[in-house]
């Protein structure tokens, strides 16, 4: 197998042969035709996130193939589409585990992140940690649904029943969880970094009502809002932006720091909760209602090989929706 490596932290991904791995019990081997460029992998790469194994090979929005199945593994088959997402492997038996709240487990693997990940043309994924996708849809379409559209859908959950819902940061996640919520029925709001016209372009060509910049007060006071961008300056922004009771949702697993606020921004019962993961049953719920909804993703692919240059153009804002790189 062949796969993008990285070595430590802050230096850039190299390209390496390896032995082929074979799946131990409960794991299956997959195939791999598609990974997603997530921001995550960028906070991975430039070492913002705590005690990353390395090495690693980054990469875990991973849509592929069955193709050797470990001991014990039942409920997958032999070249059996699969999606393999950032949670990539839990305890079971801590009290998180047992309360249905697998995504803050006491002992966790995450997929490119502590466990080797998708920037390759195979992974080991824990068997109960794969997700059937069945047959319809296109690989690089669907590779972004594996964490922008989970890690969405949870923060989307988690904002309630609200029907005006701002989004910031407008990139991957926001992109798809746009389409759902208006699926929904709710309006979106979209913010942008400053002058960044082209994105705000691409939002209301995706239903938003209204997309400006961060800094700007939306023409009605918002229901909730979700933070996209690793911005801790957007939480008081979007504390200013939300209604009386209203929710501000922190998505990201890494984030700057927040400055100091006023209280009165905060008072009147609004709400600041973050999101942490996914679960399975996030998967399960998503990945179902994905193609009633219609999602299409806007991507662009990136021959494995050139992971460095699709990591570079994520931090640089260089297009629109995700990043895929194929094998």
């Amino acid at each position: 197998m062949h796969a993008m490596v990285l070595n430590a932290i802050g230096t850039p991904l190299v390209w390496t042969e390896l032995p082929d791995r074979k799946p131990g019990p409960g794991e299956i081997r997959v195939k791999i035709s598609a990974c997603g460029v997530c921001r995550t992998d960028l906070h991975v790469v430039d070492g913002e996130l705590p005690d990353p194994r390395v090495p690693i090979i980054p990469g875990h929005e991973i849509v592929g193939r069955v193709d050797a199945l470990g001991e014990g593994v039942d409920g997958l088959r032999l070249g059996e589409r699969v999606g393999v997402p950032w949670l990539g492997h839990t305890c079971g038996v801590c009290p998180y585990c047992r309360s249905d709240h697998e995504n803050l487990c006491d002992a966790p693997q995450f997929t490119g992140y502590s466990r080797d990940g998708g920037y390759a043309t195979a992974v080991i994924a824990d068997a109960r940690f794969a997700f059937p996708l069945g047959e319809d849809g296109d690989d690089i379409a669907l590779a972004p649904l594996l964490c922008a559209g989970l890690i969405g859908w949870r923060s989307l959950v988690m904002a309630g029943e609200a029907k005006r819902l701002g989004l910031y940061g407008f990139g991957a996640a926001a992109h798809i969880i746009a389409q759902v919520a208006r699926w929904q029925g709710r309006s979106v709001y979209a913010f942008t970094r400053a002058g960044d016209t082209a994105t705000q372009d691409f939002a209301r060509q995706l239903g938003a009502v209204w997309a400006g910049a961060s800094e700007d007060a939306p023409p009605e006071p918002l229901d909730a809002a979700i933070i996209f961008a690793p911005v801790g300056s957007l939480v008081p922004a979007a504390l200013k932006a939300v209604r009386k009771g209203g929710r501000v949702v922190c998505a990201g697993i890494h984030m700057s720091d927040i400055p100091s606020f006023p209280y009165a921004s905060l008072w009147e019962e609004r709400q600041i909760v973050s999101v942490a993961n996914l679960t399975r049953q996030d998967g399960i719920d998503f990945l179902g209602l994905a193609p009633k909804i219609g999602i299409v993703t806007q991507t662009t692919p990136y021959p494995l090989r050139e992971a460095n240059r699709a990591l570079d153009d994520l931090r640089a804002g260089r297009f629109e929706g995700a990043a895929v790189l194929v094998p």
